[in-house]
């Protein structure tokens, strides 16, 4: 069974929903293509369109290329997990998130209480654009932040939030065999399970 086929059985929707979001998913292997520059920055053009509080816009993204001396920089804070895999991408990036803002007609910045909540959905722009231009992004929480930080010399203003791998999706042979037979698209709760009408169920609680 194909990768499409696979995804077809288990992400059939309940309701109406266009495919970019179904199909949609976080491969660990990746082939050896380059990803031109250009490339990248529609996806980053598709997060610039983002919503977020006051429009204050707080994302903020910072890339190497595979072969570049950055790479590796980049590499370095990641889970030595992630670090198996991800060192084939074609692309690592770091989101960030800018913490204060200044609200309009204020003279001073404050706290911006959903700075990670708009570089979230800063990250779905990015990830669905990567995946309609034939392309995969695989996000990541597992990497030592307070390093992360340190070699990328992010000010301590910013709130990194999560690594990027990006690349076109592989046979995933380089992958160890525990990883091998995880590399398919993933099920989703039900719809019932996190939407209700009204005041906030029992059933929410478990």
């Amino acid at each position: 069974m194909t990768i499409q086929e696979a995804a077809s059985k288990i992400r059939a929707p309940e309701y109406p929903a266009d495919r970019i979001f179904v199909d949609r998913w976080s491969p660990r292997a990746f082939n050896q293509d380059q990803i031109p520059e250009d490339v990248l920055k529609s996806f980053f053009e598709a997060a610039r369109w983002a919503p977020s509080a006051f429009n204050s816009q707080p994302w903020h993204f910072l890339y190497a290329f595979r072969g570049e001396p950055e790479f590796d920089i980049f590499l370095n804070p990641f889970i030595d997990f992630n670090k198996e895999w991800a060192r084939h991408a074609a692309a690592l990036i770091y989101l960030l998130s800018r913490t204060y803002f200044m609200p309009p007609g204020k003279t001073e910045a404050q706290f911006s209480r959903t700075h990670s909540f708009d570089c979230g959905a800063a990250w779905a722009n990015f990830a669905n654009q990567a995946t309609s231009a034939g392309w995969a992004a695989h996000g990541m929480s597992g990497f030592d932040v307070k390093k992360a930080h340190s070699v990328l010399r992010v000010p301590s203003s910013f709130a990194v939030e999560i690594a990027i791998a990006v690349g076109r999706k592989g046979d995933g042979a380089y992958l160890p065999p525990t990883l091998f037979k995880r590399e398919q698209p993933s099920g989703r709760s039900p719809v019932s399970d996190f939407a209700a009408r009204g005041l906030f169920p029992e059933s929410f609680r478990t």
